[in-house]
């Protein structure tokens, strides 16, 4: 039979935050808080103005032109040396060319914010895009 365990608060024996999982195969750990994000949003820009459709960590979206985004986190990572990945539709609406898709570079990167901008595979230039994604992995301060 299996178990179920219900909780509302997890923390560490030695300290708080410093909870280890054990690997799939057991010989190896890690520290669960390092592999969880730190902040992600999922927004629309289609319209010209970015529209975010849900986040965690993120307190606004700051539009600085067509294509190029800067989200800002409630609560500021503990160094630049943060990691970022993204991914885009990259097309102002919906169209036949949904499978050609696009991608997002970062750069910008402060502990509050990061800019990232939206290329088109298909137009090779950057786009509002209607499905635009972000996630960040590493410390919060």
């Amino acid at each position: 039979m299996a178990s179920i365990l219900k909780v509302d608060d997890l923390r560490g024996n030695t300290s708080a935050g410093d909870i280890t999982i054990t690997s799939e195969g057991g010989s190896a750990t890690m520290q669960l808080q390092q592999g969880v994000a730190k902040a992600w949003v999922n927004f629309d820009a289609s319209s010209g103005t970015p529209t975010e459709r849900d986040s965690l960590n993120v307190s606004s979206l700051t539009d600085n032109g067509t294509g190029v985004f800067s989200p800002n986190f409630s609560s500021n990572m503990s160094s630049t040396g943060y990691s970022s990945q993204g991914a885009t539709n990259a097309y102002s609406v919906r169209t036949t060319y949904a499978g050609y898709g696009g991608s997002t570079s970062q750069y910008n990167i402060t502990t509050s914010s990061f800019t990232m901008i939206c290329v088109s595979h298909y137009h090779n230039s950057s786009r509002d895009g209607i499905e635009i994604s972000s996630s960040i992995h590493g410390d919060l301060a």
